[in-house]
């Protein structure tokens, strides 16, 4: 049966892919994108009106670039389930998902076609018919390596600075998420659930009338 999620491995593979940039930028198309590759294709917020550069606190700047992936991911995830129309294995499900992720081209790729009439082996191949940019290659190989054989990336996720203007810093990530870190975003805690409260007992009659009585003799013998 087909999954109708990406796995803890498939969620970090994609966003290593991706990598994490705290503020908004442009991208190889002139794209404004913010986080982990969003745009405003995939819907609110809309990059190119955001705040400009890095934020002040990058702790919060995770936690908004994660809550935005989380919600555009599912939309993929959805396009993938309706678009393949055969069983996935889970490691091909999260090969397919990070591929439409980057390329929105589910729908029309050879893979799809390949995969909907039974031939793996040639939905393997096409997936290096999406080479543009030429730099996209090791993406797309890992991609393929994955749905074809199930063999994850592993590694730390960078994290990439950008100027005021939109440019990203590529020389060297200010910081490196380890995989724990990476999917305690994925999956921030939940808020705890409020025990209840025990309602207050109506006092029984008798027994505050006895309370009474036995707190006036008690008054009486010590004034004696």
């Amino acid at each position: 049966m087909t999954a109708k999620k990406m796995s803890d491995r498939g969620l970090l593979a994609l966003v290593r892919h991706e990598g994490i940039v705290p503020g908004p930028y442009t991208d190889v198309k002139q794209v404004w994108t913010f986080g982990i590759g969003h745009t405003a294709a995939a819907g609110a917020p809309d990059p190119a009106t955001m705040p400009r550069g890095m934020p002040a606190d990058l702790d919060p700047g995770f936690r908004e670039a994660f809550r935005v992936f989380r919600s555009d991911l599912a939309r993929y995830e959805a396009a993938v389930l309706f678009a393949v129309k055969v069983p996935l294995e889970p490691h091909e499900f999260d090969a397919l998902v990070s591929f439409h992720y980057n390329t929105g081209g589910i729908a029309k790729a050879a893979l799809t076609r390949h995969l909907n009439a039974g031939d793996r082996v040639a939905a393997a191949a096409a997936f290096m018919g999406w080479l543009k940019p030429a730099a996209i290659r090791p993406r797309r190989e890992a991609e393929r390596d994955l749905f074809a054989a199930g063999r994850y990336p592993t590694g730390t996720i960078p994290v990439w600075s950008v100027d005021r203007s939109g440019r990203v810093d590529f020389s060297r990530p200010i910081r490196r998420l380890t995989e724990n870190e990476a999917l305690a975003l994925l999956r921030p805690a939940s808020v705890p659930i409020p025990r209840p409260s025990v309602p207050a007992t109506k006092p029984d009659p008798a027994i505050s009338w006895f309370t009474r009585l036995t707190s006036f003799f008690s008054t009486l013998i010590r004034e004696a």
